[in-house]
């Protein structure tokens, strides 16, 4: 019976393989895995416990799959990124647990002159032939529409959402539950809760929809626009305005997080307001 018993954990451990699927044998498969028609899972695959590949779903790399995760149809994930630099190094991929990969979606994990790892967080959607490249970060619930695109080293804070077919340049920072319109060609940082849109993006205003979703009242919200226009909407020399809106509301936890936000390195600079605005 022990012996049995051995053999039957071990053939869970291994998950529900279908028979043509092509699993390494020295991939790392948890509990309740799932792998469904023409899947292939490379030698340096970790699928933890209750992740599911729908159908012809190609794993491969130094790859994590969070538990109960969701791959579906035609989408790669841990592939050789698109740079020409890249020489084979073992670089990483991880996708985080619940998160959800739609059909055609293509992930490359990292390069050794970038972070080394591409990494997205739990419980994100990520909708039918999106794109991340070498090296992106991207938070936990960030949703990212039908075809929108990012180049290397984007990162993209918790709970952002970016709109269909939008373009996000390489090293670009989207901060936290901010909002990315369709059709949006981005160039610079958005700030944390910032909304953008357009063919190059201006800054069009706060994401107050996804700040009520996320449970924000109406007082923190309140105190965060009048902020954003004193730092966007009105005159004068921008670092200014910066200086007077620290003075003003800086002890504000949301209005100090956009500041350090600000505040921090970037490569692209800011995505900022052209017009003043309600």
């Amino acid at each position: 019976m022990d012996v049995l018993a051995e053999l039957h954990d071990a053939l869970t451990t291994r998950g529900d393989i279908h028979p043509t699927a092509s699993v390494a044998p020295s991939a790392e498969l948890g509990r309740g895995v799932r792998i469904g028609p023409w899947c292939s899972v490379g030698p340096h695959v970790t699928i933890e416990d209750g992740a599911r590949l729908v159908s012809h779903v190609v794993v491969d790399g130094h790859t994590t799959i969070g538990a109960d995760a969701v791959l579906f149809p035609f989408c790669t994930v841990g592939l050789e990124p698109q740079d020409f630099k890249y020489r084979g190094e073992p670089t990483r991929c991880e996708i985080g647990a619940r998160t959800q990969v739609r059909e055609h979606c293509t992930i490359h994990r990292g390069t050794v002159t970038g972070r080394g790892v591409t990494r997205i967080g739990a419980d994100c959607m990520l909708m039918a032939v999106a794109h991340v490249a070498h090296d992106c970060l991207l938070g936990d619930h960030v949703i990212v529409a039908n075809n929108a695109v990012m180049g290397g080293h984007v990162s993209i804070g918790d709970h952002a959402v970016i709109g269909g077919a939008a373009a996000i340049h390489q090293f670009v920072r989207i901060g936290r539950a901010a909002m990315i319109g369709g059709v949006s060609g981005v160039e610079g940082d958005v700030i944390p809760f910032g909304s953008v849109i357009g063919n190059r993006a201006r800054l069009a205003a706060l994401n107050v929809i996804g700040l009520k979703r996320r449970g924000f009242d109406k007082a923190q919200i309140r105190t965060l626009h009048t902020a954003f226009r004193s730092m966007f909407h009105a005159g004068g020399v921008f670092a200014t305005r910066l200086a007077e809106t620290r003075a003003r509301f800086g002890a504000d936890p949301l209005v100090a997080e956009v500041l350090a936000f600000i505040d921090a390195p970037s490569h692209r600079g800011l995505i900022r307001a052209e017009l003043a605005r309600d």
